[in-house]
């Protein structure tokens, strides 16, 4: 289980961001009271960080693996070309009134496409190519879904990876098996020749890659 150190610098960083809206603001404190493991969502910063790489990019297609409960959906489409979608991946269907309130909210819900089931076996299915994909699921399977999307994604579209730090264990002897995933899938992004890549020490660290 992710778990975040506290750190006066990332108060600082926070205290020198936009505010989040109302909508996110309730929309973290409902999933802290209500959901098991809140920590997996994407909150104010991270959030901040997504909605701005979106606005730059304006993506017309977006792949997001693992929805939660859309705290990073929501500010990804921020950014979203004319007509554009988010096609939403999450394995946990119970999330989806939670998620089908706040999109509704937030004037997106037409914008989002919600899948429920295993994204491997639901991304072949998706017929898009993509210009953002955002993934932050199980850790087990980061450099499976890294292949998969691979040739989904648009010369020049964006790969965002969440967790890729995981708490600063990938820099420590330790051999369990989400630790191991990640530690594999931050070598290949670095030796994949198809790609540039910048790894962020921010919060539990984002792995960004721009497909060539």
């Amino acid at each position: 289980m992710m778990r975040f150190q506290h750190n006066p610098l990332i108060d600082y960083a926070a205290a020198h961001t936009s505010p989040p809206t109302d909508l996110l603001y309730r929309l973290y404190r409902e999933t802290n009271l209500k959901i098991l493991c809140p920590q997996m969502l994407s909150g104010h910063l991270q959030g901040t960080f997504l909605k701005m790489i979106s606005q730059l990019a304006r993506p017309q297609q977006v792949l997001e693996i693992g929805t939660f409960t859309g705290y990073a959906t929501i500010c990804l489409a921020a950014g979203l070309a004319p007509n554009g979608c988010i096609h939403t991946i999450d394995i946990n269907e119970e999330l989806e009134d939670i998620q089908t309130k706040y999109f509704t909210e937030a004037g997106i819900l037409d914008s989002v496409k919600c899948y429920y089931g295993t994204a491997l076996e639901i991304i072949p299915q998706i017929e898009a190519q993509f210009d953002l994909v955002f993934i932050d699921a199980d850790k087990i399977n980061y450099v499976n879904y890294y292949e998969i999307v691979f040739d989904q994604v648009k010369s020049g579209g964006f790969i965002l990876a969440d967790n890729v730090l995981w708490n600063g264990k990938v820099i420590e002897d330790i051999n369990d098996w989400d630790t191991a995933a990640l530690v594999e899938f931050n070598q290949k992004v670095q030796e994949d020749e198809r790609v540039e890549n910048l790894l962020l020490p921010f919060r539990d660290g984002i792995m960004m890659v721009r497909k060539k």
